[in-house]
């Protein structure tokens, strides 16, 4: 069987390198396969991406070029047609969503450079224990979105320039880069603050993850959710640790990145502020932490891409392990991005909220592959 399936992996790198279906700038290329092709299908809980698809639906109703700002492009048209189809359906249980799946799409493998293996990583959502008053032990301040913050595009004073997001402030009459990390701990900002937290850490790992429930002194709960950020690079804390030799190898895992900045206050507020990038919150009554595409995230089920190659709203057959080395294989949808996400075969898999969540998805390090499913034209 070993034999077998290296052959088989010998044989799917060959078809990317040497029978492409579709091929792109930069490497990128797809080989279509059949759904007989993705291991697991068979024995997928498929009706549980319902809820996810029907949103993506609705997102991509709303902003159909979403899909066909990535190298790979899908047809709106298309997409919504099956969406169409979808919302049709009188019964959307295991067996009627699989062979509605496999009526209305077509599979094909990811390759990069001929290569269908990439890096498989995990998110949740965080929590942590607030106040809507700065009082007691509630000093840090969750700050919303800066009343100073400016954004442009470059394409939109020409059309000739990158497609380019950036944010800043201005001083004096020119457009300068927005406060680091660093220098808004120190002096603040000319930002509302939504909550207050009674721990940094809780707050900076509420920022890594982008979105968390507050846990409110008056015994209530809300969930915050992301709003923007300052525009500068990420620097991830984990391998910062590593570097300096802080934490070992088989150590930078969310749980023990937190109780490592917990146990060392005095030089934990320096590493932090290493990430120049700062995220800012608004309170939110979503039903689910708010993906990048604008909708709630579901547990299981939505994976964070790199939109350069993978578009929002896709959905996509995932097929690599969790941290117990169980294999991890089942459709998603593609609703989010992350500063650390970069990659034609990279994702970010959104295990969920609470504890159980933070320990499994801080030790997911995986690799593997995946299967973007177009919509048949």
């Amino acid at each position: 069987m070993k034999k077998f399936g290296l052959l088989f992996l010998i044989f799917l790198m060959l078809g990317c390198m040497l029978k492409k279906n579709a091929t792109h700038k930069d490497g990128l290329s797809l080989k279509q396969v059949s759904f007989s092709d993705l291991q697991g299908f068979e024995n997928d809980k498929i009706s549980e991406i319902s809820n996810a698809f029907r949103l993506s639906c609705e997102s991509v109703k709303k902003n159909p070029k979403m899909l066909e700002k990535s190298e790979i492009k899908i047809k709106p048209e298309a997409y919504l047609k099956v969406c169409e189809k979808f919302d049709k359906l009188k019964l959307k249980n295991d067996d009627v969503l699989k062979a509605f799946f496999k009526t209305n799409f077509t599979p094909y493998i990811v390759c990069y450079n001929g290569q269908t293996q990439g890096k498989f990583t995990s998110y949740y959502e965080a929590e942590l224990k607030a106040s809507k008053t700065k009082h007691g032990k509630y000093q840090y301040p969750i700050y919303g979105k800066p009343k100073d913050l400016i954004e442009i595009n470059l394409k939109d004073f020409d059309e000739s320039l990158p497609d380019k997001r950036i944010l800043g402030r201005v001083e004096g009459a020119k457009l300068v880069p927005y406060f680091t990390r660093e220098q808004i701990e120190k002096a603040g900002i000319n930002a509302p603050v939504i909550l207050w937290g009674d721990d940094k850490v809780d707050i900076f790992l509420m920022q890594i993850q982008g979105s968390a429930v507050a846990l409110l002194d008056d015994g209530t709960s809300v969930r915050v959710s992301y709003a923007d950020n300052n525009g500068h690079r990420f620097v991830g804390i984990g391998g910062l640790l590593l570097k300096k030799g802080l934490l070992k190898q088989g150590e930078v895992s969310m749980d023990k990145i937190r109780d490592w900045l917990k146990n060392n206050p005095e030089i934990a507020d320096v590493n932090m502020n290493e990430n120049p990038r700062f995220i800012f919150h608004k309170i939110s009554d979503a039903k689910g932490p708010i993906g990048a595409m604008g909708v709630p995230l579901t547990a299981g089920r939505s994976l964070a891409v790199d939109t350069n190659f993978v578009p929002l709203g896709s959905l996509l057959w995932l097929d690599t392990v969790e941290p117990s080395g169980k294999p991890l294989q089942k459709t998603v949808a593609a609703q989010d991005i992350g500063a650390a996400i970069k990659g034609a075969v990279r994702g970010d898999y959104f295990w969920g909220h609470g504890e159980e969540a933070l320990l499994e998805a801080g030790r997911m390090n995986a690799s593997g592959k995946y299967y973007i499913l177009m919509p048949n034209d």
